[in-house]
Protein backbone atom coordinates (compact mmCIF):
# COMPACT_ATOMS: atom_id res chain seq x y z
CA UNK A 1 0.00 0.00 0.00
CA UNK A 2 1.37 3.22 -0.69
CA UNK A 3 0.54 6.35 1.18
CA UNK A 4 -0.15 9.66 -0.04
CA UNK A 5 0.12 13.50 0.92
CA UNK A 6 -2.87 15.46 1.91
CA UNK A 7 -4.28 16.40 -1.37
CA UNK A 8 -4.64 19.84 -2.58
CA UNK A 9 -8.12 21.05 -3.01
CA UNK A 10 -9.03 22.55 -6.32
CA UNK A 11 -8.46 25.85 -7.28
CA UNK A 12 -11.52 28.31 -7.84
CA UNK A 13 -12.97 29.37 -10.73
CA UNK A 14 -12.72 33.23 -11.24
CA UNK A 15 -16.36 34.01 -10.25
CA UNK A 16 -16.10 31.71 -7.26
CA UNK A 17 -13.08 33.21 -6.20
CA UNK A 18 -14.80 36.59 -6.96
CA UNK A 19 -17.83 35.02 -4.81
CA UNK A 20 -16.11 34.10 -1.81
CA UNK A 21 -14.21 36.87 -1.85
CA UNK A 22 -17.06 39.25 -1.76
CA UNK A 23 -18.54 37.15 0.83
CA UNK A 24 -15.73 37.68 3.27
CA UNK A 25 -16.43 41.58 3.26
CA UNK A 26 -20.33 40.68 3.50
CA UNK A 27 -19.38 38.62 6.29
CA UNK A 28 -17.91 41.13 8.14
CA UNK A 29 -21.57 42.33 8.83
CA UNK A 30 -21.54 39.97 11.47
CA UNK A 31 -18.01 40.43 12.83
CA UNK A 32 -15.08 38.16 12.99
CA UNK A 33 -16.23 34.61 12.01
CA UNK A 34 -17.23 34.37 8.49
CA UNK A 35 -13.76 35.80 7.27
CA UNK A 36 -11.47 33.77 9.56
CA UNK A 37 -13.29 30.65 7.94
CA UNK A 38 -13.26 32.33 4.32
CA UNK A 39 -9.59 32.67 4.86
CA UNK A 40 -8.41 29.30 6.25
CA UNK A 41 -10.32 27.52 4.15
CA UNK A 42 -10.07 29.40 0.84
CA UNK A 43 -6.73 31.25 0.72
CA UNK A 44 -4.80 28.28 -1.12
CA UNK A 45 -7.52 28.15 -3.36
CA UNK A 46 -7.81 31.85 -4.95
CA UNK A 47 -5.64 34.64 -5.32
CA UNK A 48 -8.71 37.38 -5.21
CA UNK A 49 -9.78 35.74 -2.53
CA UNK A 50 -6.20 35.45 0.08
CA UNK A 51 -6.35 38.89 -0.71
CA UNK A 52 -9.74 40.37 -0.11
CA UNK A 53 -10.26 37.16 2.87
CA UNK A 54 -7.06 39.30 4.46
CA UNK A 55 -8.01 42.28 4.13
CA UNK A 56 -11.51 41.70 6.06
CA UNK A 57 -10.02 39.75 8.07
CA UNK A 58 -8.02 42.60 9.46
CA UNK A 59 -10.48 44.79 9.54
CA UNK A 60 -12.98 42.65 11.61
CA UNK A 61 -9.94 41.88 13.77
CA UNK A 62 -10.00 45.43 15.20
CA UNK A 63 -13.79 46.37 14.66
CA UNK A 64 -14.17 42.84 17.32
CA UNK A 65 -11.35 43.99 19.42
CA UNK A 66 -12.76 47.28 19.83
CA UNK A 67 -15.87 46.01 20.98
CA UNK A 68 -14.60 43.65 23.60
CA UNK A 69 -12.43 46.12 25.04
CA UNK A 70 -15.58 48.82 25.13
CA UNK A 71 -17.90 46.37 26.64
CA UNK A 72 -14.89 45.47 29.11
CA UNK A 73 -14.97 49.11 30.18
CA UNK A 74 -18.37 50.04 30.32
CA UNK A 75 -18.82 47.01 32.80
CA UNK A 76 -15.91 48.33 34.99
CA UNK A 77 -17.38 52.11 34.74
CA UNK A 78 -21.14 50.51 35.59
CA UNK A 79 -19.95 50.41 39.43
CA UNK A 80 -19.11 54.12 39.22
CA UNK A 81 -22.22 56.16 40.16
CA UNK A 82 -22.68 59.57 37.79
CA UNK A 83 -19.88 59.77 36.17
CA UNK A 84 -19.27 56.00 35.10
CA UNK A 85 -22.48 56.10 33.87
CA UNK A 86 -22.42 58.88 31.47
CA UNK A 87 -19.03 57.07 30.70
CA UNK A 88 -20.51 54.49 29.77
CA UNK A 89 -23.21 56.07 27.24
CA UNK A 90 -20.49 57.75 25.41
CA UNK A 91 -18.52 54.91 25.11
CA UNK A 92 -21.70 53.23 24.13
CA UNK A 93 -22.46 55.37 21.47
CA UNK A 94 -19.10 55.14 20.12
CA UNK A 95 -19.30 51.73 19.86
CA UNK A 96 -22.86 51.79 17.83
CA UNK A 97 -20.76 53.98 15.48
CA UNK A 98 -18.31 51.69 15.11
CA UNK A 99 -20.83 48.90 14.23
CA UNK A 100 -22.50 51.35 11.76
CA UNK A 101 -19.80 52.10 9.81
CA UNK A 102 -18.61 49.12 10.20
CA UNK A 103 -21.62 47.86 8.09
CA UNK A 104 -21.54 50.41 5.99
CA UNK A 105 -17.62 49.62 4.68
CA UNK A 106 -18.72 45.39 4.42
CA UNK A 107 -21.38 46.17 2.30
CA UNK A 108 -19.43 48.67 0.12
CA UNK A 109 -16.32 45.88 0.27
CA UNK A 110 -18.49 42.62 -0.58
CA UNK A 111 -20.03 45.40 -3.86
CA UNK A 112 -16.99 46.73 -5.02
CA UNK A 113 -15.47 43.14 -4.86
CA UNK A 114 -18.58 41.49 -6.68
CA UNK A 115 -18.67 43.77 -9.48
CA UNK A 116 -14.74 42.87 -10.30
CA UNK A 117 -12.45 45.10 -8.38
CA UNK A 118 -10.75 45.17 -4.66
CA UNK A 119 -11.05 47.19 -2.08
CA UNK A 120 -9.00 48.28 0.98
CA UNK A 121 -10.65 49.76 4.80
CA UNK A 122 -9.25 53.10 5.69
CA UNK A 123 -7.61 53.15 8.63
CA UNK A 124 -6.80 49.60 8.97
CA UNK A 125 -4.28 47.69 10.93
CA UNK A 126 -3.28 44.69 9.54
CA UNK A 127 -2.38 42.46 11.82
CA UNK A 128 -2.18 39.35 8.92
CA UNK A 129 0.22 40.03 6.45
Amino acid sequence: MTTQGPSSAAPLSAADDRQWASFAHFGNIILVVPALIIYLVFKDRGNLVRQESKEALNWTINVTGLAVVVSIVNSILSFIPIIGWVMGLILTALLWAVLIVNLIFAIMGGVKVSGGGSYRYPVNIRWIK
